[in-house]
């Protein structure tokens, strides 16, 4: 069973839900999402839908200078009604991959020693996930990469890691996508890491930098991106559609918003 658990851990998300017949085809918009699962009433319904991932965040009840239980909530947020611990009782015995996000490097190490104490049970794929660089617009405060990935491989080397850049996007104006220094500087970091990586990339910024992102998912077969919308993005399912268009459709996974989701999903043919 161990093995079975970290060989899921380590498996690219679609060639595990493919391999377990519950997608179609090789395709990352096959995979379906649940964003922001993080109250019990939101990790029960996302437990009991029909969603192959779940994306929850965590913090240090208190907040970043907390010294507290890791809770399950997104800042400005301090407090929640769901400990990590509880949240993964929730979902430890579902089919469902889970995805958790790390705002701060203080919540990373009691997390890691709650998630060992499940990770036989977990057979299903796990990934982890933090902004180490600052990208389009994005604040200067991230998390320290090296810190972050020493410590979660020192847990888990086998652990699908999904590492992004902090961003910004202003409405009425042209924004800027990701740079090659940006992308650079990200494979930089990735070049010794022998595990998946996912790198989360904003949808309104994706159409600006795809010649930089595809040459970022050049340098090595295990990378991929996973599209993410902010709440008030401006952008349209033709911008998706080209997004799709422009990388290997094996390779982009697509965590985004009502209704620009199911409009994208109707768009190309996959069920949602």
């Amino acid at each position: 069973m161990a093995d079975e658990a970290h060989g899921a851990w380590s498996e690219e998300a679609v060639d595990h839900f493919l391999r377990s017949r519950r997608i179609g085809a090789r395709d990352g918009a096959a995979v379906r999402w649940f964003h922001a699962a993080n109250s019990k009433a939101r990790a029960v319904q996302a437990a009991r839908s029909d969603v192959h991932m779940i994306e929850a965040d965590v913090l240090l009840r208190g907040g970043k200078a907390g010294n507290g239980d890791p809770i399950m909530a997104h800042p400005p947020e301090t407090d929640s009604d769901n400990t990590l611990q509880e949240w993964l009782e929730e979902i430890v015995n579902t089919n469902k991959g889970i995805k958790l996000d790390f705002k701060s490097l203080e919540a990373v190490h009691p997390s890691l020693e709650i998630l060992e104490g499940v990770k036989q049970q977990l057979r299903q794929p796990v990934w982890i996930n933090a902004d180490i660089l600052p990208g389009p617009n994005g604040s200067s405060t991230v998390v320290d990469a090296e810190r972050f990935l020493d410590t979660v491989t020192g847990f888990f080397p086998n652990v699908t890691l999904s590492l992004g850049w902090t961003t910004g996007w202003h409405p009425g104006q042209h924004n800027k996508g990701y740079d090659w220094m940006m992308v650079k500087e990200m494979a930089q970091i990735c070049s010794t890491l022998s595990q998946p990586v996912t790198f989360p990339v904003r949808a309104a910024l994706v159409p600006q930098s795809v010649s930089e992102l595809s040459w970022l998912l050049q340098q090595l077969d295990r990378y991929s991106l996973t599209i993410w919308t902010g709440k008030e993005d401006v952008y349209s399912v033709e911008d998706l559609l080209y997004i799709r268009e422009n990388f290997d459709k094996s390779r982009v996974y697509y965590d985004i918003s009502e209704p620009q989701n199911s409009e994208f999903k109707k768009a190309i043919g996959v069920e949602w």
